[in-house]
């Protein structure tokens, strides 16, 4: 976020994304995505592979051009934007980057002098909690205090807007908790940011909304605990009754469960709740989905040229 706080006090959202589609080899990868993300938000981008995630986020970062659709970030079109415009954006990929022999000190204090308004290097180190690692040549540090740098990196030069695509692929659960206490603080400084990941529980913990990308298509956009309505998320009482197994939502299942017992002058056999998490609910919007006879297989690859530029995300820089 710049130090003036303008990532918050800008006009509009942060992303607005109207009709996007995409087509590789006239198939149609994104089919009319709509998207819209306010400042200082924080939103997780769900999909299984294939959806069109990775298509969609480059296309945000500039990387790849729409192929139809409106498409706004900060304000203007990713496609047509300047250099002052991606200093307002910060991309943290999928894969550690190559540091060279460099400490996370010296790396920093190189990136920031790109940026018109930076953070002070001192500041970010502490952010990401690498203080003590400072002066550490980079390929001596462990797999997470490298991703940690993967970070301060992406946000040294103050950006309005952080991209992080599977910031945690491969941590321990010790290490995924360090990493989302440290996401948790560089939201408390009003910076907004998309998350593309594979973990519900991350999108729980970190996320105001998430949206599940399927076919091409936004197919659902809620807070976590919002996500696929009200009935989706209503509580489940399963009993085995005459050998066969009975289930009921029910908002109330203690009621059920109290007229279970008195009729059957005891506990029914198997009897459980079952209260849906979020994961619950993401397998039931994918697998509804696909009940239809949607086909969620197509090309959606971080290292496929399709516009013909020859450039990559990853060769770009990402």
């Amino acid at each position: 976020m710049s130090r003036t706080g303008t990532s918050i006090a800008g006009s509009g959202p942060a992303i607005a994304v109207r009709g996007l589609g995409k087509q590789y080899g006239g198939r149609p990868i994104l089919d009319g995505v709509d998207l819209e993300i306010g400042r200082g938000e924080t939103y997780a981008l769900l999909g299984p592979n294939g959806a069109g995630k990775s298509t969609t986020i480059e296309i945000l970062e500039g990387f790849r051009t729409s192929g139809g659709g409106s498409v706004e970030v900060l304000g203007e079109d990713p496609a047509k934007a300047d250099r002052a415009w991606r200093a307002r954006v910060g991309i943290v990929p999928q894969t550690t980057a190559e540091f060279g022999p460099y400490t996370p000190r010296e790396l920093l204090e190189h990136h920031r002098r790109f940026s018109p308004d930076p953070r002070g290097a001192d500041e970010v180190l502490e952010l990401v909690g690498l203080t003590e690692q400072a002066r550490i040549r980079a390929p001596k540090l462990s797999g997470g205090q490298q991703r940690r740098l993967d970070v301060a990196l992406g946000i040294i030069g103050g950006p309005e807007l952080v991209f992080l695509d599977e910031p945690t692929t491969g941590f321990d659960p010790e290490a995924r908790r360090q990493f989302w206490s440290m996401l948790e603080g560089l939201t408390a400084t009003g910076t907004t940011i998309l998350l593309t990941t594979h973990y519900l529980d991350e999108a729980e913990r970190l996320a105001d909304r998430v949206g599940v990308l399927n076919g091409g298509r936004i197919v659902a956009e809620a807070p976590p605990a919002e996500l696929g309505g009200a009935e989706q998320r209503t509580p489940i009482v399963r009993w085995r009754e005459d050998g066969r197994v009975l289930e009921r939502r029910t908002e109330r299942p203690g009621e059920l469960i109290a007229r279970l017992v008195a009729a059957a002058d005891g506990e029914p056999d198997g009897l459980e709740v079952i209260r849906p998490s979020l994961e619950d609910v993401y397998l039931g919007l994918i697998g509804a989905y696909r009940a239809d006879g949607t086909d969620t297989s197509g090309t959606d690859s971080d290292d496929v040229d399709t516009d013909g530029t020859g450039t990559t995300r990853q060769e770009a820089g990402a």
